[in-house]
């Protein structure tokens, strides 16, 4: 066991957390990036990316994140394979963690990048399909599926929009809901049934993802909730949009959250209510949920905590030159 003393404790490991690590590097706190039980974040389950800026052609998740980390390394940040289990925020700066391996770290500010895991049916295929036509983010993948058939499996908000964004790249998409009504607003609703391009199977559970002979997704094995009757719909890619679970486990309690367990901040900042705590990435994100914004927001948090210290650090000079 050992106590780890630094400015900037960056808990997290994705996006937000590497681009956090990298500006607070770069700005000679000497940070350290606790990784947790996924380095790399949901980018090193992800294979094909598309949409990150500055890169003409497709990278490869595990690959985007390893540059990420590399880079961190590079000017400076210490990376710890660590798991943080408690935090101690009442007392205030300097803040106090624990990890599961024993040891302790002591920061003068934090940065919370924990991120979020999307929601998984559980059903067989599932996994073995990830990236094989399986997907949990149409604004990720949608664009692999130009002119094919999808479905898209739940009846939120989230699912109503991942559908109505796929109708930009396919003339065939089934939103499939075990129930007979949706939960999603209204005006989604709307939107999703004047839209021509979209079928509603109501009443449908999918009992499994299941491949073709190119181990590819081929169709789904459907069971309807009312009638026990099987079903199946062939698709080429499958969306399973039934929300996302923050990782914020550690700080409820401490740290005000919506009703969904995602982290509030201070409008347009990643300051979050207590001074010297910041989050950003999908921790606190539960609209956009990309890789770029939540890099985006690990550049704030970085720059908002290098003025946070260097205020505090002005303030103690000023009472030392008052007495």
């Amino acid at each position: 066991m050992a106590t780890h003393t630094t400015k900037m404790l960056i808990i997290g490991s994705g996006p937000a957390g590497y681009s956090a690590a990298i500006y607070a590097a770069r700005a000679m706190l000497e940070p350290i990036v606790v990784q947790g039980l996924q380095p790399g974040g949901q980018l090193t389950i992800t294979t094909d990316v598309e949409n990150y800026p500055g890169f003409r052609d497709v990278v490869q998740g595990p690959w985007l994140m390893e540059e990420m980390r590399s880079q961190a390394e590079h000017v400076g940040t210490r990376m710890i394979w660590d798991t943080i289990v408690s935090v101690d925020l009442e007392s205030g700066s300097p803040f106090r963690a624990l990890g599961d391996s024993g040891d302790e770290y002591i920061a003068d500010c934090l940065v919370i990048c924990t991120g979020a895991q999307a929601k998984w049916l559980g059903a067989p295929g599932e996994m073995a399909l990830g990236g094989k036509g399986v997907s949990a983010c149409a604004t990720c993948d949608g664009f692999f599926y130009r002119g094919k058939r999808v479905a898209v499996i739940g009846g939120g908000n989230t699912a109503v929009e991942e559908a109505l964004y796929l109708t930009n790249h396919s003339d065939n998409v089934t939103l499939i809901h075990r129930r007979d009504s949706l939960r999603a607003e209204k005006i989604l609703q709307e939107r999703l049934f004047a839209n021509p391009k979209i079928t509603v199977l109501w009443n449908k559970g999918v009992g499994s993802f299941e491949a073709g002979e190119n181990g590819m997704l081929h169709h789904l094995a459907l069971t309807d909730t009312v009638t026990g009757e099987a079903s199946t719909l062939e698709v080429d890619g499958a969306f399973v949009a039934i929300g996302h679970a923050p990782a914020t486990e550690l700080f409820k309690g401490k740290l005000p959250m919506d009703e969904s367990g995602y982290l509030l901040t201070e409008p347009g900042t990643p300051k979050t209510a207590i001074p010297g705590v910041f989050a950003a990435g999908d921790v606190t994100d539960h609209v956009y949920r990309q890789a770029v914004t939540a890099a985006g927001m690990g550049c704030m948090a970085a720059l908002d905590g290098e003025r946070y210290l260097a205020a505090r650090a002005h303030a103690v000079q000023e009472a030392e030159a008052a007495e």
